[in-house]
């Protein structure tokens, strides 16, 4: 029986000559087994870090087939990730709402009628308040993207909030 000069693979060199050895095959291996789409040379890497994170409780003659093995139980999991995604993406939304038709129509109408308030507004009120309102930025993020003041801007945002409230019903 041939005396083992290495218990684990974490020593560098042992390692180093695993992965010179095997990384190769390995990637060949997944590559023509389950093409390029599901990243074969990233489950590869990832194999050889998994076996160098459990590099006490492997021997270096089980290290060939632990890389191997975990590798293909990567590719199996992102397989089946991938139909979970399919299977979701073909589900079809619901088609209909619990809202009435009147509130439909008021939420439509009262849509149009901000639309056409919006365009009403000069275009520095109305970019203020959409970066504000519809963005979320803050007036001092405001001011330096359009390179005016804070109060710059905070008075055109509420020029364009007074103006928005005298003309839409509603408008909070």
């Amino acid at each position: 029986m041939p005396k083992k000069l290495h218990k684990n693979v974490c020593e560098e060199s042992v390692f180093s000559v695993l992965y010179n050895k095997y990384s190769a095959d390995l990637y060949a291996f997944l590559h023509y087994k389950y093409g390029e789409t599901l990243g074969p040379n990233d489950k590869m890497q990832d194999a050889f870090i998994k076996l160098l994170t459990n590099c006490k409780d492997i021997s270096p003659e089980k290290a060939k087939s632990y890389v191997y093995t975990v590798a293909t139980n990567m590719m199996r999991n992102e397989i089946k990730h991938h139909n979970v995604v399919l299977r979701h993406q073909q589900i079809k939304p619901k088609e209909y709402t619990n809202e009435s038709p009147e509130f439909l129509l008021e939420h439509e109408q009262f849509f149009e009628n901000y639309q056409k308030a919006l365009e009403r507004l000069t275009e520095d009120q109305r970019v203020s308040f959409l970066m504000n309102k519809v963005e979320g930025k803050k007036h001092t993020e405001i001011a330096e993207i359009l390179g005016i003041t804070k109060k710059a801007v905070e008075n055109r945002i509420y020029k364009a909030y007074s103006i928005l409230k005298n003309e839409l019903e509603g408008f909070k």
